[in-house]
This record gives C-alpha cells, structure tokens and sequence, in this order.
C-alpha cells in the first residue's frame, strides 16, 4: 500500500524548506530533544526519504512538525538534513511562518516553536517578511588555531547560535560569490575535516557541524557576507539564521555591535537576513530577519516496492 505525505516546500533567501503537515511518523511524547532522538533513532529512513534523491536533493532542509512539549508553544518542530537531524534552523524556521500563514494557520502577530534546543518566538510579520528570536547564542572560543593540511594554520572563533560553527575569514584568493562555491566548498570541508583530526570541539564536546566563512558585504548597505558549509556537505544558499546567530555572538564578545544596533548579513546569493541582539543571561538573543516564498503543495509517495522509497544516501 502507497504510504502517502503531505508537504509544503518553501524557500528562505534562495534555501529550501520541506515541511511535513501530515503523514509522518508518531514521535510519541517528551521533550523535543527526546522526540529528536527517537526520529534519530528509529524513522531515519523516513527523514532520507523526505530530503534525499529521488525525492530530494544534498540542499534540502526538512521539517517535521508535531504536538509541542512547552506548553505555550503553536507547535513543535524537528529540524533534518540529508545526513541527520538538526538542533535549529533558522531559515526554514522563517520558511515554517510562511507555510504556517499559507496554510491559514497563523496570522501577523507572534507565536513560539517548541524545538529541541530551546522555544524560540517567531514574529510573523505578513506577506513573506518573518523574524526569528533564535536561542540563546554565544561565543565559546577564541581565536583558536587548527592545522589544515595543504592549507596551514586557520584561526577562527567556536560559537553557538543553535548548531555549531567555526568561523574564520574567508581566504583571499576564493571570492565569496555563487560562481566559486565548488571551491569554497572544499576549502570549508578541509577546516571541517582537520577540526574533527585535531579533535576541536564545541561545549562538552558537541561536534562543530558547521563552517562559516566571512568576509566584507558586497553593498555597501550591508554590514557582512558569508558562505557556510553545513554538514552533510552542502552549502547554505541564505545567509543561515543559525550562523548569523553565531556572527552576532562574536560581535558581541568584541563589543563590535551593540545591543539592538543591525547586522545585515549576505548570503553567497547576496540575499540578505537582518540581525540584532539583545544582552540575557548566558549570552545574547538574537533576532533574525528574513523573507520566505512557499514554492508547493505536494503528496510524496512511498512505494514498499521502490527500493529507494527512503532516498539515496551516501
């Protein structure tokens, strides 16, 4: 029998969303991060086949949705990739307000998601225009030093803004622009691959999943620009509300930005999320603005005899 899913695409700043409205696997009850485990742990065929070849594709960020654990929350939400679950996302945290409006099921005003790093509030603010008040963020480490073979010694800071990041200039010679992301691509994957050798970590060990490399906004009305490279081995189209979110920690560590004052941070698209923070215990809270498109309405079919019914994975 054809197990049918319903989904909603969108995309944030040129970065895909699929969110799963019905269909998906009962995740039973606890908190968020219990629920992210179980998913993890006992339906990772169904988070492949939502994202990966056929279906999808390396870029492609899931989201599925269930009863949240906060009780004052709209909804709870797992975040997934090609390759495993995700603590945060902001994009497609921006792409679920856009979806949820379409659906008819929020209007402009604020509501909170209940995911498994912590309950962020999204401010909906009608049209495709969202703003996410991320988890809390900060900077873990800096200036810290990994040798990267072929490359040498590459300096960057640790920080959190709801997955891990190492953010280091970009290198000079590799514009950040979409015509040198092969190249960009790999550079990142080496720093990954050598902070994983060396055995860099974030807080308590956490995997530092994520690369972001930064360097000086393209218009002048913009403050940055950024290329991440996210795990799984794709790279983030948007300007990645979660590695803007570290952005703003580090900012806020150096006393470069002060509190309520606007980041604008590009994109290797050139699109654009705006980022301010506000100080809290253990860090700051960031809030990131961005603009979502709903690009389809879609029922996946799953074939028992389709033997990539749970998508191509390397």
């Amino acid at each position: 029998m054809l197990q049918r899913v319903q989904v909603i695409d969108s995309h944030t700043a040129g970065e895909p969303t699929r969110v799963v409205i019905a269909g998906g696997p009962d995740l039973g009850a606890g908190s968020m991060s219990v629920r992210r485990d179980r998913f993890r742990d006992e339906f990772d065929g169904f988070r492949s086949g939502i994202v990966n070849e056929p279906r999808g594709s390396d870029v492609l960020v899931g989201a599925i949705l269930t009863e949240p654990h906060e009780a004052d929350c709209r909804a709870g939400v797992l975040f997934f990739n090609n390759v495993s679950v995700l603590g945060m996302c902001g994009h497609a945290t921006i792409g679920l307000a856009v979806t949820f409006a379409h659906l008819g099921w929020v209007k402009p005003g604020t509501f909170k998601l209940d995911t498994p790093v912590g309950t962020v509030e999204v401010q909906y603010h009608g049209g495709q225009s969202a703003t996410v008040a991320n988890v809390v963020s900060h900077r873990f480490r800096k200036c810290v030093n990994v040798a990267v073979p072929g490359i040498g010694t590459v300096t960057g800071d640790i920080a959190w803004g709801g997955n891990w990041f190492f953010l280091t200039d970009a290198p000079s010679d590799i514009p950040l622009t979409v015509g040198h992301a092969e190249r960009l691509t790999s550079y990142a994957k080496q720093i990954r691959r050598a902070l994983d050798d060396a055995r860099i970590t974030g807080a308590d060990g956490q995997e530092i999943d994520h690369v972001e490399l930064v360097g000086p906004a393209h218009d002048p009305n913009n403050q940055g620009r950024n290329f991440v490279f996210c795990p799984g081995g794709a790279y983030d189209r948007s300007p990645c509300g979660t590695g803007t979110s570290a952005k703003l920690a580090c900012l806020a560590a150096d006393g470069k930005l002060a509190p309520g004052s606007v980041w604008r941070q590009e994109g290797i698209l050139g699109t654009v999320f705006e980022g301010r923070y506000e100080v809290v215990d253990g860090g700051i809270r960031p809030f990131i603005t961005g603009d979502a498109y709903v690009t389809a309405e879609g029922t996946l079919l799953y074939d028992p005899a389709d033997p990539f019914r749970q998508g191509i994975r390397s």
